[in-house]
């Protein structure tokens, strides 16, 4: 994740190399996954089979999109949009390719290591919880980070990729609606994304105003309120399908020991 943050603003400044080298670092990241597994679990990685996986990124990305734009558009029925104008196109490329390489090493950590292991361990009521915290976590470390956004960022985000994973038991669907969700947030709208210190050049250049409740304050929509209310239909929906086809799975019991 550091690496590719890093990467990522180096190459910033240039869209027409932004998007290769976020790719890059996307294909990268899965081929490092994969090799881990194989490694050091000595384990097939049923998570990235190929069968399927094109469906579930459509399905991921527009999930993701339908969710964020269906939240500026509340955002913007209230009044918090201050000001709409045209951004840069150029910021929409660049977008895509960063977005691509965050969404893959985000969910490779947070789904594929984390919560699966956990869930391994605790069941995966105990594993949702405690990921999602842990991801809301590593946002604190933005610019203009607060705790309540850091606190939305695992409600809404860190709840629902996890639930796109269990449900699908495949890392494609969570980083399908990661990078779906991302790139409509910096690279259509150009809001403010997480907390960073600036907002990001997107196809549109969107200034937000009003309570902090509506727009999120400094830390940007992902702190409103109407994210945890667009988050949380999809969430329950993935959650229920998930214990409707016994996704779902409970802490196993530990074997008493023989005296």
């Amino acid at each position: 994740m550091a690496a590719v943050a890093g990467i990522n603003q180096l190459v910033a400044p240039v869209p027409l190399l932004a998007l290769p080298v976020g790719i890059g670092l996307a294909v990268a990241g899965l081929a490092c996954y994969r090799w881990l597994c194989r490694t050091v679990e000595q384990r097939t990685v049923p998570e990235l089979a190929k069968t399927g996986q094109w469906p579930l990124l459509r399905r991921g990305a527009l999930l993701g999109f339908g969710a964020f734009t269906g939240l500026m558009l509340l955002i913007g029925m209230f009044g918090g949009w201050e000001d709409l104008s045209w951004g840069s196109f150029g910021g929409l490329i660049g977008t895509a390719g960063m977005m691509a390489g965050v969404a893959v090493t985000e969910e490779a950590l947070f789904r594929g290591v984390l919560f699966r292991i956990m869930e391994e361990r605790t069941g995966t009521v105990i594993a949702l919880a405690v990921s999602s915290v842990l991801f809301g976590a590593t946002h604190l470390v933005n610019t203009n980070a607060t705790l309540w956004g850091a606190l939305s960022i695992a409600l809404t985000g860190g709840v629902m990729l996890s639930a796109a994973y269990v449900v699908s038991r495949s890392l494609w669907l969570p980083i399908g609606l990661h990078f779906a969700w991302n790139f409509t947030h910096a690279g259509i709208f150009g809001a403010v994304l997480s907390g960073s210190d600036s907002a990001p050049d997107g196809l549109l250049d969107t200034t937000l105003s009003g309570s902090s409740l509506l727009t999120g304050g400094t830390f940007g929509p992902e702190a409103s309120l109407m994210a945890l209310l667009v988050c949380l239909v999809p969430t329950v929906l993935l959650l229920r399908h998930a214990a409707r086809t016994g996704q779902i799975r409970r802490r196993p019991r530990i074997a008493k020991s023989s005296a």
